[in-house]
């Protein structure tokens, strides 16, 4: 068994500046602990394959191609492959976002 708590994950770094953290990497997915701290957002950006936003705590504005959602807690999120996207944390309290990568990318992500 092997568990992942993600206070002792180590942050990866990032062209966004923010503290992202790697809690699962595997051959077939990937997941990662996101948290903007208020004013702080993501660059907009295109992931090479699906991912999905879960929203831990908090909430956000979130940005795919030319829609905005304002978004809360235990919310999920499609993001479908090579559609631009981002977020960005407009309140006062912190945002914890868990970001699946399925499959595995295999290729960068493309800032924009």
């Amino acid at each position: 068994m092997k568990i992942v708590e993600v206070q002792n994950a180590d942050t990866t770094k990032n062209p966004h500046g923010i503290d992202a953290r790697k809690i699962y990497d595997t051959e077939f997915a990937q997941a990662v602990h996101i948290l903007l701290n208020p004013g702080e957002s993501l660059k907009k950006h295109a992931t090479p394959v699906d991912v999905f936003f879960y929203v831990l705590e908090g909430e956000g504005v979130i940005e795919i191609g030319d829609e905005k959602k304002h978004v809360g807690s235990d919310t999920l999120i499609d993001s479908p492959a090579r559609i631009p996207h981002c977020w960005y944390n407009e309140s006062e309290e912190t945002l914890r976002v868990l970001v699946v990568k399925v499959p595995k990318p295999t290729e960068s992500t493309r800032m924009l």
